[in-house]
């Protein structure tokens, strides 16, 4: 059974940090590009942050660019989000997504919050 669970999200003042983390399992992660997706109340799902397979290359949206790193660990089957400076507006559910040429596959989701 393909699984992806999101841990790590909650509320955090305006300037503060979260470590986002999705363990992955069921499927053959290095084979797998993994991306991080979010979506705000009202709003269309946005990619905030993507990695290849090998963790070669990186893609950021560019409102997260210099805030947000994305990491992977394929021996633990794990990819992270690292969240600093965050803003209100990066409330939102944050979704972990593995992707190749055949499957496409999404976690549960994780909730950040943003507020004073």
């Amino acid at each position: 059974e393909v699984q992806l669970v999101e841990s790590g999200g909650g509320l955090v003042q305006p300037g503060g940090s979260l470590r986002l983390s999705c363990a992955a399992s069921g499927f053959t992660f290095d084979d797998y590009a993994m991306s991080w997706v979010r979506q705000a109340p009202g709003k269309e799902r946005e990619l905030v942050a993507a990695m290849s397979s090998t963790g070669g290359s990186t893609h950021y949206a560019d409102s997260v660019k210099g805030r947000f790193t994305i990491s992977r660990d394929n021996a633990k089957n794990t990819v992270y989000l690292q969240m600093n400076s965050l803003k209100s507006e990066d409330t939102a559910v944050y979704y972990c997504r593995a992707r190749n040429y055949d499957y496409d596959y999404w976690g549960q989701g994780t909730q950040v919050t943003v507020s004073s």
